[in-house]
């Protein structure tokens, strides 16, 4: 399979899943500016939607959505444990933080990356704020569903490093902070960064 990202985007949480669940991925890296692959081809005619993670399967096709990527790779792998069982009110749970990640969490950052105006920029820090709060509240335990590391973990830790890169204070969350530096310390975590360049040595 052959993941098409971009370094720390949302892309870096399928990659971690995948390391995670010790599949190898071929990876090609896009330049999400100009839509080109580093081969440079036109990333559009891959996904028209133009945006990472894309994910090509083995017969060629192409699955999209970052939430639906980091499920299918978990069940190639069922025994790695990074979903909870199909039809367990665990696997509903999952579902649940994964959607709230996408919807909530993750698009607030749009204005912050897309050239959004000062008072966008600060509206969207606001939101992001009391986003990170709930999940601050949640966090009772060592990771989102309990004491065992989950694909919306790979998603969590991927959104949460986007704070420190835009400056947003995390003081008030050591929890998460917390949480954040456990993620990282993961070995399939880091082999992941590594890869993108996000991580020396």
């Amino acid at each position: 399979m052959k993941l098409f990202y971009a370094p720390g985007a949302c892309s870096l949480s399928p990659h971690i899943v995948a390391c995670e669940a010790g599949i190898e991925l071929e990876l090609c890296k896009v330049d999400l500016g100009e839509h080109k692959t580093e081969s440079g081809a036109d990333y559009c005619e891959i996904n028209p939607k133009g945006h990472v993670p894309a994910l090509q399967l083995e017969g060629g096709e192409i699955l999209t959505e970052g939430p639906a990527i980091v499920q299918f790779i978990a069940e190639q792998k069922p025994d790695a444990n990074l979903a909870p069982e199909y039809g367990s009110l665990a696997h509903y749970r999952l579902l649940e933080w994964l959607n709230y990640i996408a919807a909530e969490v993750h698009k607030a950052f749009v204005p912050l990356f897309w050239n959004g105006s000062d008072e966008e920029k600060a509206q969207a820090k606001k939101i992001i704020a009391r986003r990170f709060d709930f999940i601050e509240q949640r966090l009772e335990h060592d990771y989102l569903m309990g004491d065992d590391f989950t694909i919306a973990d790979a998603y969590l830790f991927t959104i949460a490093g986007w704070l420190d890169q835009q400056k947003i204070d995390t003081s008030g969350w050591p929890r998460l902070r917390a949480f954040q530096q456990r993620v990282a310390a993961r070995p399939a975590v880091q082999k992941a960064m590594r890869a993108e360049g996000l991580l020396k040595g």
